[in-house]
């Protein structure tokens, strides 16, 4: 029987690439997984989709997902599972806690560049498999781990002493001020669950000059991807994308979960017809990089697309696209083949082809920037998207602010 509790997950990501850094191969080596996974996951019911069936201890997947790359719900419906399409009790229909993917975990601990003495604050303690990994590099008087779940933190103290790590863990909402974590300033902050659409300050403003963040980010209808930000000396952070990050959002931030057909009221008074120059087809259009600049500059943003019947073949290539926010604004556009103008309707309080259509235009100007040339800044007026460097701000003229430097005054 091997030493090293970590060994088997430690080998599949060493050999696989991703996990090259010696400091976290040996913390991978030391952490059981295992000790950090409840009795009960859940995973995704495939004859029920949006449901999520429970997966106990006596089921020899459990044991065998323990040290395999895979993410698994340690919790949904915020503990109070709401049950399956046929009443199945312990089924639930949210994930709203789970123990990450491995290779994430490892993806995210290499790009926070921790050293020795360095104070690290966790977003999002889970049962506390990450907060180990820390205590184990770093040590327990260094790691602070913030927990919205009370429940959660609970169960997550108790896993990390009986691991043998005693880090400091608190029970609080991470995205407003923070009281309670420690006295002074942080080296590092690492969150385990996805700021959507506005990174808290709070997260900058307890960072030290020159330190930082790594944080999953999400905006529109794509997964989130993965942020590394670096503080400055007024009070700012920037930084680019740098991965892919699927996580759950941060529950005060969570967005609207109904879809685009749970939205539309076709006899809402008000509607009006028209039409647009832009293509209605591009909201579907799968560039990463349009995608984050729609769902920065078009935020709540929900859309379908309806291919015509292959019942009419006159009708080939024909679509009928529909946008939707949760305000009760929604359109749609009529796409055909032919060149020229676009049919539409739309009523609510947001004009939405217009704001996607100065999105489109943004992004175009901007030279249809990829993820890799995106950035974001993080400032006392939000949570600003830009290309290339940060003087390049996506939207800012049209939303009429007044661009900031980095260092220094403008």
């Amino acid at each position: 029987m091997t030493a090293y509790p970590g060994a088997l997950l430690a080998q599949t990501l060493t050999s696989t690439g991703q996990l090259i850094d010696p400091l976290w191969h040996r913390a991978l080596l030391s952490v059981n997984r295992a000790e950090f996974i409840p009795d009960t996951v859940w995973v995704t019911a495939r004859d029920h989709p949006g449901y999520f069936r429970p997966v106990t201890r006596e089921d020899p997947d459990h044991a065998r997902w323990a040290h395999q790359d895979y993410a698994l719900a340690v919790q949904v419906d915020d503990g109070t599972p709401v049950g399956g399409p046929n009443g199945e009790p312990g089924w639930g229909r949210l994930r709203t806690s789970s123990i990450s993917q491995p290779s994430l975990v490892v993806d995210m601990l290499q790009a926070l560049d921790a050293q020795e003495g360095h104070r690290v604050l966790e977003i999002g303690t889970g049962t506390g498999y990450n907060a180990a990994l820390l205590c184990q590099v770093l040590g327990e008087g260094s790691v602070v781990s913030v927990e919205v779940d009370e429940a959660l933190a609970e169960t997550a103290v108790k896993n990390l002493a009986q691991a043998g790590y005693h880090p400091t863990v608190v029970t609080a909402d991470a995205t407003g001020a923070t009281e309670g974590v420690g006295e002074g300033l942080f080296d590092r902050v690492l969150s385990t669950v996805a700021a959507r659409g506005e990174v808290p300050l709070p997260w900058v403003e307890q960072t030290h000059q020159y330190g930082i963040i790594v944080t999953p980010f999400e905006v529109g209808n794509t997964p989130g991807v993965l942020l590394k930000l670096r503080v400055h000396g007024d009070g700012t952070a920037s930084g680019h994308f740098i991965g892919d990050a699927p996580f759950m959002t941060l529950r005060s931030q969570r967005p609207d979960t109904r879809r685009v057909r749970e939205l539309v009221d076709e006899d809402a008074p008000g509607v009006t017809d028209g039409l647009i120059g832009l293509n209605p087809r591009v909201v579907a259009h799968r560039h990463q990089g349009w995608q984050l600049v729609l769902g920065h500059l078009v935020p709540d943003l929900r859309y379908a697309v309806y291919e015509a019947s292959e019942h009419h073949p006159e009708w080939t290539g024909e679509a009928t696209v529909y946008v939707a926010t949760p305000d009760g604004s929604w359109a749609l556009g009529e796409y055909t083949p032919a060149d020229g103008m676009y049919e539409t309707r739309q009523v609510g309080p947001r004009a939405l082809w217009a704001e996607i259509t100065a999105a489109w235009d943004e992004w175009v100007t901007h030279g249809s920037p990829g993820r890799d040339l995106l950035g974001v800044t993080v400032d006392e007026e939000g949570t600003h998207l830009w290309a290339g460097n940060p003087v390049a701000e996506l939207g800012s003229v049209r939303r009429g602010r007044r661009r900031r430097r980095l260092f220094g005054s403008s």
